[in-house]
């Protein structure tokens, strides 16, 4: 049968539904966001800041790489760096 406690299942969906919790409220506060008046870079901008919220929780505790050694993390750090300067090539070369 299965090696865990009751107490420690209990604490893994807790923990799920707190993420989920946190990802519908972040998606109520996206749709919130896009009724302001904004500019059109800095509603970019805040978009960008909340869809990163919310693709960290779903790596960190659904993909499980919260748990993970930390070479794995270095290597996303890595890669999100390289995507950022990536991203921000276009708007260097235009200046």
């Amino acid at each position: 049968m299965s090696e865990h406690s009751q107490e420690e299942i209990s604490k893994h969906v807790r923990t799920y539904i707190s993420v989920f919790a946190a990802l519908a409220a972040l998606t109520i506060i996206t749709v919130a966001i896009s009724y302001l008046h904004l500019s059109t870079g800095l509603a970019i901008a805040v978009a960008l800041f909340v869809a990163t919220i919310k693709g960290s929780l779903v790596v960190a505790y659904f993909m499980h790489l919260i748990s993970e050694a930390k070479i794995i993390r270095y290597i996303l750090i890595l890669t999100a760096i390289f995507f950022l300067v990536l991203l921000l090539l276009p708007a260097i070369g235009h200046f």
